[in-house]
């Protein structure tokens, strides 16, 4: 006993001192401040076929660093529910540099953002198709992958962020036809949406799809991943540098884990740190050994349930890691307000598990159970996000 109680001093100054090496080398990795932020984009029909345009912004929003951009490319991607093989696209990158005129023959030229200063560009994507084919009738979504480098004292990071434009959006489900489930004291609709992207307006998604159909004392819900996916809370596996922690933490998860990755278990240390992330793998691991299972997830947070890892969404999400959505009790709470039901942010599998993240005030949880565990919305390409509950 002497000894462990010399020993244990050392012990825990070492753990200490470990702890704060990993914030540190976490806190102190290279990493560009520059935020790409999408603006409105357009679908416009053409005599050739259709044209896609848009803006984009970036912002450098450190005061000091000059960050530049010395490429930037755009690789599109077509989404359908047929062969697209025959279709043709041609894409043209327009700078839009305030203190600089654009070169005619579309040439990036490298620029230099300086600090608390923006940069831009407008993407133009032409789709075409043999003569006589339906365009709109093949084409349902367009993905902008956008690649892009940025150079400066961290060295030369290459960047990739995934834009989803749709072509086509379907009509609002008129009351009349709407084709209500019965569940067990109550009535259940599935809301069929377009596919939802960084470009929506999770408001807007919910008034479009469900405001004619909405009446006091219903609860809508959204799913917490189309949710996350408007708020820009996903990114592409090729921008995330795992750690040598990443690397071994990962390994003891089970398989369909979205942290038996190291890309997705550095995902969830990049949102908490390392410091946390280790300490609760070793108390989860404590606390499994007297019986007692889900402490990591507990002691991690939230977002150690939410990740979802490649081919854990539905497509083009399914090459991306797609993080929990961003302050889920704020966004019900005025989604109630606007629309005037209750609002619940929901996660549901096919075994029958729900789980209600939030809810607006007054909102019945029994009632979302028992509604919800047959999983109406699915977890395949049924685009039904949004699912009403109505109260029997």
């Amino acid at each position: 006993m002497p000894f462990l109680a010399s020993v244990l001093p050392v012990l825990l100054l070492l753990f200490g001192l470990t702890l704060l090496w990993l914030e540190l080398r976490h806190r102190l990795r290279p990493a560009s401040p520059l935020q790409l932020i999408p603006g409105p984009f357009s679908v416009r029909r053409r005599a050739q076929g259709l044209e896609v345009t848009g803006d984009i912004t970036i912002r450098n929003p450190h005061a000091r660093m000059e960050v530049m951009v010395p490429e930037i490319r755009v690789e599109p991607v077509l989404l359908g529910r047929s062969d697209l093989a025959e279709l043709r696209t041609v894409t043209r990158i327009t700078p839009l540099h305030p203190d600089e005129e654009a070169r005619p023959d579309g040439y990036w030229a490298a620029y230099i953002v300086k600090g608390r200063k923006s940069t831009g560009a407008r993407l133009r994507l032409q789709l075409s198709g043999p003569a006589g084919v339906d365009l709109e009738g093949l084409l349902d979504t367009l993905w902008i992958d956008l690649h892009w480098v940025n150079y400066g004292p961290f060295g030369r990071l290459h960047r990739r962020h995934g834009l989803l434009v749709p072509v086509q959006k379907p009509e609002p489900l008129d009351p009349a036809q709407a084709e209500w489930r019965e569940g067990e004291a109550c009535r259940v609709l599935p809301l069929r949406t377009h596919l939802l992207g960084v470009l929506d307006d999770p408001f807007d998604v919910l008034r479009r799809y469900g405001g004619e159909l909405l009446q006091s004392g219903d609860i809508l819900t959204i799913g917490e991943t189309p949710l996350a996916v408007m708020q820009g809370r996903y990114h592409h596996p090729a921008t995330v540098e795992p750690s040598m922690l990443a690397r071994l933490l990962c390994r003891v998860f089970h398989p369909t884990s979205s942290l038996a990755t190291a890309c997705g278990m550095q995902s969830l240390i990049d949102i908490v740190g390392p410091a946390r992330v280790l300490c609760a793998w070793l108390a989860g691991t404590a606390l499994k050994l007297v019986g007692s299972k889900g402490g990591f997830y507990r002691l991690a947070g939230d977002q150690a349930r939410l990740i979802d890892d490649i081919t854990g969404t539905t497509p083009p999400y399914d090459q991306t890691i797609v993080l929990g959505p961003t302050d889920p009790e704020a966004f019900c709470r005025d989604a109630a307000r606007d629309l005037g039901v209750g609002i619940a942010v929901v996660d549901v599998n096919d075994l029958g598990r729900v789980k209600v993240l939030a809810s607006s005030p007054g909102c019945d949880e029994e009632l979302l159970q028992r509604a919800l565990r047959p999983n109406p919305a699915g977890n395949a390409n049924e685009r039904t996000p949004l699912v009403l509950v109505r109260p029997a």
